[in-house]
């Protein structure tokens, strides 16, 4: 499996520097199994059946971005995920001048402090803070920053606008480094008229590390490592999911990210179960989905890991076609862009 069969030429100003205004007000592309449909987001309910289960991801994204100061040194740290001994993962910029036991001053909230517990060649670094709890997200929440990701230009740091706009309707569980994007796309009058036409909702966590801006390395696909992220599907998520599948509704998953974990949880009697822990999942063309019937997602980067997991379900050849439609029809592309509903392309209708 060749990693340039995911690619493609997207030209510059297909990429979204801000988001829809309303964000319903997106572009949506129906990707059916037998052509191609141009709609917008509010008509999600018209697409959807009484009886479907919408399943959305209710992380909370963190202002994981961080400068911190060794002397004179100045270095870059993107906070990834708390390990369960409190010591968090990071990506460093400027790691090499890092070594084991440095204590780093983290600019804006003087109080909080650092020490590098290990670094690895690929930038990595662990950290232990010298606060925990509130009083860490509370320094956290002055010193911090988005971690926009490096395709939305912002030269002189996120906007204030980026605080509200990257952030979803159904954030409440802090713990992400970047928003789960499909979620960006709703506003409470798409969710009553989604309540109105009979879909149902419910919501899972999973907390989206900073691996999801690292790119696949090498052009053998099989031999990439895909990054770890941690999540939960609560027992009262998993019966809800299965009681409307088993009513005959559908699995609507929000984004890649409530994919990549109800298919972590599902059984092989297609039952979601409850879930909590770290899932490493790496859905490629050939894997059988269990769990879901239908996924709402945005447009993704070429040769990236979401790229595949979309051709996983929707098709290669479908997706291509979709994507060359897309930039010749002016989509907005990643994650302050338009959207997709797709449908699998194994389903039973």
């Amino acid at each position: 499996m060749d990693i340039t069969d995911y690619d493609f030429a997207l030209p510059p100003d297909c990429i979204a520097q801000h988001p829809a205004r309303p964000r319903d007000a997106a572009r949506l592309l129906h990707v059916a199994r037998v052509r191609l449909y141009d709609r917008v987001v509010r008509d999600l309910p018209e697409l959807l059946r009484p009886g479907d289960i919408l399943v959305a991801n209710d992380t909370r994204v963190i202002p994981a971005q961080l400068t911190a100061r060794r002397g004179a040194a100045r270095v870059g740290i993107t906070l990834d995920r708390p390990r369960p001994d409190g010591v968090w993962r990071a990506l460093a910029r400027n790691a090499r001048r890092l070594h084991v036991g440095d204590e780093l001053q983290i600019d804006g909230a003087n109080e909080l402090t650092a020490t590098v517990q290990q670094r690895d060649p690929d930038g990595g670094v662990a950290l232990s803070f010298n606060l925990s709890g509130e009083a860490f997200a509370a320094a956290l929440a002055r010193a911090g920053a988005l971690a926009l990701p490096p395709y939305i230009a912002r030269p002189h740091g996120p906007l204030p606008q980026d605080a509200a706009d990257y952030q979803t309707i159904f954030a409440a569980r802090a713990g992400a480094v970047a928003a789960p994007t499909a979620g960006l796309h709703f506003t409470p009058a798409l969710l009553d008229a989604l309540q109105a036409r009979g879909v149902q909702r419910v919501t899972l966590t999973l907390h989206v590390g900073a691996g999801t801006f690292l790119p696949v390395r090498g052009d053998d696909i099989a031999r990439h490592r895909i990054h770890s992220e941690r999540g939960e599907i609560t027992a009262q998520a998993a019966d809800t999911i299965n009681a409307a599948r088993a009513a005959g509704g559908r699995v609507v998953a929000v984004g890649t990210t409530s994919v990549r974990l109800l298919e972590t949880a599902v059984a092989a009697d297609c039952r979601v179960r409850s879930f909590r822990g770290d899932t490493e999942l790496f859905v490629l063309p050939g894997y059988r989905f269990r769990a879901v019937d239908l996924l709402l997602t945005n447009f993704h980067l070429p040769r990236s890991t979401l790229f595949m997991l979309v051709c996983a379900f929707a098709g290669i050849a479908r997706m291509r076609d979709a994507y060359a439609h897309a930039i010749k029809a002016g989509y907005r592309f990643y994650s302050y862009g338009d959207a997709c509903l797709l449908e699998r392309a194994d389903a039973d209708g």
